[in-house]
């Protein structure tokens, strides 16, 4: 979750956006293989600089708290899903789409991706018993909420504030919220991958569903 500042801008220090980002993102991932191997009590903010190889001063630089370097990381988990759905064509249904885009995520997927997502999976699992990591999951969240009110707005050609909209986006974010916490615990349990193997129709049919059927079909209008 960078800043406002645009990819090619500076934000504080003379820092471009990107950059900042990208510094966010390795904090972000040390952290929370601290926080997963010795619990968040344990772990300090100067523990966190040491395990990046910077300053604690520069750490919260970019973030309000230690609780708070959890986000990137977390937010990460669900990347993969709100590219999909920016990425759906107009003629096809969420599940064809959602299908074939697993298939080219797992194709395509770096190792360094790959452990974000399942360090993400990790920090959702934690906030179950820390409610600073909850917190940061559920700012995750409300991203994905925001965002998606626009991809739905931009498909059924509403405004992203129309309140149709919001709740289709607020229904649509917490059948994903929903799923994710479901299928990580799963895999954390120690549920093999293949009896998720299905879960990208799964979360397009729950999407379906939670919005009464309104997000999920192709559309064969022209683009309002």
């Amino acid at each position: 979750m960078a800043g406002a500042e645009g990819t090619t801008g500076r934000g504080r220090g003379g820092m471009s956006a990107e950059r900042r980002r990208r510094v966010r993102l390795e904090v972000s991932r040390e952290a929370s293989r601290l926080f997963w191997t010795q619990g968040l009590e344990a772990t300090s903010g100067d523990q966190i600089a040491a395990a990046v190889g910077l300053s604690t001063r520069t750490i919260w630089r970019h973030f309000r708290s230690k609780e708070s370097c959890a986000e990137p990381i977390v937010m990460s988990s669900v990347d993969w899903e709100l590219a999909t759905l920016r990425s759906w064509p107009r003629g096809l249904s969420l599940e064809d789409h959602f299908r074939a885009e697993a298939l080219r995520h797992g194709r395509e997927a770096g190792p360094v991706e790959r452990e974000d997502i399942a360090l993400g999976i990790r920090m959702i699992r934690l906030g179950d018993s820390e409610p600073a990591i909850r917190t940061a999951w559920l700012m995750a969240c409300d991203q994905v909420e925001r965002q998606m009110a626009g991809i739905i707005a931009k498909r059924l050609g509403g405004e992203p504030d129309d309140v149709e909209m919001r709740l289709h986006a607020a229904a649509a974010g917490a059948a994903l919220r929903v799923l994710n916490e479901r299928i990580g615990a799963g895999l954390l349990d120690g549920a093999s991958p293949e009896d998720f193997r299905g879960t990208p129709e799964r979360i397009a049919r729950a999407v379906r569903r939670a919005t009464g059927g309104a997000v999920g079909d192709p559309v064969t209008r022209g683009t309002p």
